[in-house]
């Protein structure tokens, strides 16, 4: 499927005019309106009900805020992470109480999993209901503690305002991702003003960004003293827009790079030092070289079973360095010989002043010849058209310009290897929790995010059935 402009979704139309907002008594679902508006939103994912009805009734006042209809609450949250992913922007979905909030359950996972900044606004019913099993209760602040970032009941109209302020904040600091917002019903009627955007001091929460000095001339040490050098490239190369950073250490170091899944667009894979995906389905060569390589540098990425295999003979011969903002990430999985805490595009440019040029011939060259003998069998001789050709045949024709958005599964696979997407967020896919159904509503939140692109969605037969009813959005 390909999308080439966005879905076009209008708020629900007005029988007659109204007067301004700003006349109207200011109510929790006006104020909600407004600091979203004042978040910088412009997209809203959601399907009504009845606990966010006041909500409904006065988003028609906010032409800013182009609210989109999808079929199921599941589509809301696929294409708000799909949008999210390929703006760099908080993707925002609403659901109502009950069903419509557990709805949301697999994409706050699948966007917890990747790191995606989303923030989920469900209804809830009123306050004096809570905990008597009323009409489409359910407790989703509880059902989402382990998948959410963080999570918010709101219990007065006043707090609306910075519970958002401190949603999005926390959404798209640090590590990115999704946080939850509850508004029971009442909390919506009820009259409030917003509160003025104040500095966010959230106890207990403060990213680390800048590395420690001297983990960074560790690092570079380790550099020095390695004959085979490798990057592990991950997702979060692209979420700190550290590609730059990325191709100059590389270059200046003569580092060839492999990418995770999530990491592909992390650097061009037409570059002669990329190696493109590795893991479980990855290639030959690149999984080859982190078997032999003495140094492995990972970057922005988790070490996870995908990647690693079985953990007590991945990589063998290295020691490693492990770049993350995530401290949690840094020795889970894998033995760390340097652990480097904070933003992989400073830390990469740390290194890169700290870093004198290198050369790295005879290991560069002994991959280059893994490179040219795959195990694979040529493309295009078959007289039955296969998948891998068909992939690689639309690399050509888009001129891997285009925003691909796959499901999951034999597709996923075959596109990650045979689509050379070189362009940082063009590359959606479900990496984490591996959600079939998310490709196709994940093609259209990318489109409604860029409307200027071509947004193609790779879609196995299984996944498209789960989510085919988001084709009438």
């Amino acid at each position: 499927m390909v999308v080439t402009k966005p879905v076009e979704s209008s708020p629900t139309p007005v029988a007659e005019p109204r007067q301004a907002a700003a006349a109207r008594p200011r109510n929790g679902a006006r104020v909600l309106c407004e600091a979203l508006v004042r978040e910088g939103v412009d997209t809203i994912f959601g399907y009504p009900g009845g606990a966010v009805i006041p909500l409904y009734d006065v988003l028609p006042e906010y032409p800013r805020l182009n609210h989109v209809l999808v079929r199921h609450e599941q589509g809301a949250g696929h294409a708000a992470d799909g949008f999210a992913r390929a703006t760099g922007r908080v993707g925002v979905c609403l659901a109502t109480s009950g069903p419509g909030a557990t709805n949301l359950v697999t994409p706050i996972a699948t966007a917890m999993l990747d790191s995606i900044p989303m923030v989920a606004i469900t209804g809830q019913v009123a306050q004096q209901f809570i905990g008597s099993d009323a009409f489409q209760e359910i407790d989703i602040t509880g059902i989402t503690l382990p998948i959410t970032k963080h999570n918010f009941l709101v219990r007065h109209a006043a707090d609306i305002g910075p519970t958002i302020q401190k949603a999005f904040h926390l959404a798209s600091s640090g590590r990115p991702g999704p946080v939850l917002v509850d508004i029971p019903k009442d909390v919506l009627l009820a009259q409030g003003e917003l509160a003025p955007a104040e500095p966010l001091e959230l106890i207990g929460y403060k990213p680390t960004y800048t590395p420690h000095r001297r983990q960074i001339r560790l690092a570079a040490q380790e550099i020095r003293n390695a004959r085979k050098p490798l990057i592990l490239a991950g997702h979060g190369i692209l979420l700190s827009g550290a590609m730059d950073e990325l191709r100059t250490l590389a270059e200046r170091a003569q580092i060839p790079v492999a990418l995770t899944l999530l990491g592909i667009g992390g650097i061009s894979q037409q570059h002669p030092l990329c190696l493109g995906m590795v893991g479980m389905h990855g290639f030959a060569h690149a999984n080859r070289a982190i078997h032999e390589a003495d140094l492995l540098i990972g970057v922005g990425m988790r070490f996870d079973d995908r990647v690693t295999g079985r953990v007590s003979k991945f990589a063998p011969n290295a020691r490693i360095v492990h770049i993350d903002i995530d401290p949690a990430e840094i020795g889970k999985n894998v033995e760390t010989a340097v652990p480097v805490v904070g933003d992989a595009r400073q830390a990469l440019a740390m290194l890169v002043a700290d870093v004198e040029e290198l050369r790295h011939e005879e290991w560069i060259a002994e991959i280059d010849d893994w490179r040219q003998t795959p195990p694979y069998r040529p493309l295009g001789n078959e007289t039955v058209l296969q998948p891998q050709f068909v992939m690689e045949r639309l690399s050509e024709l888009t001129e891997r310009s285009a925003v691909v958005a796959t499901d999951v599964g034999q597709h996923q696979m075959w596109a990650a290897q045979f689509y050379k997407c070189d362009t940082p967020n063009h590359w959606i896919t479900s990496g984490g929790l591996g959600t079939m159904g998310f490709g196709v509503p994940a093609a259209l939140g990318a489109a409604i995010g860029r409307p200027e692109a071509e947004v193609w969605a790779i879609v196995g037969d299984g996944g498209v059935q789960m989510t085919s009813f988001e084709f009438a959005t």
